[in-house]
């Protein structure tokens, strides 16, 4: 062989294995990337190709599908769609998946490698492949106990089971139906783009997607802390903050919202029942920034990896706080900042004798058979305080509901724990103030249900006078307590 013929060969060669690289590459390497792009209209046409599996509450599905015309023969419908939407996100066919639609993706849609004998089975008897169903934690009553209280209001509402971190409810308003645009027509587009374009962001999960200052019930964690760390031992003991209470290093004063001589001097137990500002403004102080955020850490704050699966944002307690920053986080104010589950996790957390359940949303994963492919087994997060420290703060809780300012979560033959909020909100508090409320029911074998509810009375007619956690939040509460405890 000549040499041009030679060295042209060897080119030939060298192009033929390139292309066996780049086939292999393709092939073994980047074919998941490929598969699950946002714009291989193949895939997405194949996932749409039959119903999708479904997601259960209660043992009954909330979601369908239903056959169309065009490229997608399938599209995702909800059954109660805006008060599951914060559970369920959406699916569509133009916008993807969100919420459990887009963790439990695979499954639903039976692409799955959990599915695989599942599908050998169905293609070996001519079946049409079928998603998986994902089970939920969610208690139906519960859920609609929750969205029916917030009404109006923009808000949130998150129940737990405080022995296994179960989510009995998981509600945001204002909600929306994502059966509006789980197709891909222009229809479908302009009532997304009517959602995203609301001012008021319904497509927002609020109870675990926003933050927001936690105003009083923050307070339940500083006394918390201050009885974990030994600065209170009697919570009946006369304590030493003034009314009305002068911030340290500042000339900036903080009054009491109920006028009593209680708060002046007072204990703990007083504190908590009539929510002194002077009491915990004065706690956190003596705390001292770290023992406060080390405590608040140990409940989940400055945690990002909550996830119930969904992702959650993270619950901030600053680091770099002065002494009248740390006080104002005693009362649930300054640079602090919550979403609606931290503080219903904080609540479980002391209902439950101080143990820290791992919150989560989903019991089970199932093929399309019924088989179990996997069942959720509760975990500890941690140890938040120790149970003697809880259960004195349970006891001011229950104190606090049977005679302060959290009577209107009582109910008849039931031991109730609570704790009110009001939190500003704006520059100069120049907004309406947040209202808060949290609680949970005990029964013989502990607390089956620990509540939080958050509302922003923005833009609801409401008089600033008229805002209250107790007024505004405490009746949701009871309502969600009475449906988890059949009362």
């Amino acid at each position: 062989m000549n040499k041009p013929v030679r060295h042209i060969s060897v080119f030939v060669g060298l192009l033929v294995l390139a292309l066996l690289v780049r086939a292999n590459w393709i092939q073994f390497v980047r074919s998941d990337d490929l598969a699950n792009h946002k714009d291989n209209k193949r895939v997405k046409i194949a996932s749409f190709a039959q119903p999708r599996g479904n997601i259960i509450v209660g043992g009954q599905p909330i979601t369908g599908s239903s056959e169309t015309t065009g490229d997608y023969k399938y599209k995702r419908t909800f059954k109660d769609g805006e008060m599951y939407a914060p559970v369920t996100g959406y699916s569509s066919q133009l916008y993807g998946n969100s919420q459990l639609e887009f963790v439990n993706n695979k499954l639903l849609s039976g692409t799955d490698d959990k599915l695989f004998l599942q599908r050998t089975t169905d293609m070996l008897s001519g079946k049409k492949p079928r998603g998986g169903d994902v089970v939920t934690t969610i208690d139906p009553k519960a859920q609609k106990a929750a969205f029916e209280g917030l009404g109006k209001y923009k808000g949130a509402v998150v129940a737990l089971d405080p022995r296994t971190g179960k989510i009995l409810a998981l509600a945001s308003t204002p909600s929306y139906d994502p059966s509006v645009f789980a197709g891909n027509t222009l229809k479908d587009q302009e009532a997304y783009k009517k959602l995203e374009a609301d001012k008021d962001k319904p497509l927002v999960n609020r109870a675990i997607k926003e933050r927001y200052p936690p105003g009083s019930t923050f307070k339940i964690l500083t006394a918390a802390a201050a009885l974990e760390h030994g600065i209170v031992s009697d919570i009946n003991a006369k304590g030493s903050a003034p009314v009305p209470y002068k911030l340290p290093l500042s000339t900036t004063t903080v009054r009491n919202d109920v006028q009593t001589e209680e708060c002046v001097n007072g204990s703990l137990k007083a504190g908590l029942q009539w929510s002194c500002n002077n009491v915990f403004l004065d706690l956190a102080d003596k705390l001292g920034k770290d023992k406060m955020r080390e405590t608040a850490e140990k409940f989940g704050f400055n945690n990002k990896n909550i996830f119930i699966p969904n992702g959650t944002v993270e619950s901030i307690y600053p680091k770099n706080l002065d002494r009248p920053q740390t006080a104002l986080t005693g009362m649930g104010q300054g640079s602090l900042d919550s979403t609606p589950l931290q503080i219903a996790m904080m609540t479980a957390a002391l209902a439950n004798d101080g143990k820290l359940m791992k919150p989560y949303l989903v019991e089970e994963l199932r093929d399309p058979s019924l088989n179990t492919l996997e069942k959720h087994k509760p975990e500890v997060m941690s140890q938040a305080v120790s149970a003697d420290t809880a259960k004195k703060v349970q006891q001011m809780m229950e104190n606090t509901a049977q005679n302060g300012t959290g009577k209107k979560a009582l109910i008849d033959g039931v031991t109730v724990g609570a704790k009110t909020g009001t939190a500003q909100h704006g520059v100069n508090n120049e907004k309406l103030p947040y209202a808060w409320f949290v609680s949970y029911a005990k029964q013989g074998d502990g607390s089956p249900v620990a509540v939080a509810v958050f509302i922003d009375p923005e833009g609801s007619g409401i008089d600033r006078d008229e805002i209250s956690g107790g007024g505004l939040a405490g009746p949701i509460a009871k309502k969600v307590m009475q449906a988890v405890i059949k009362k």
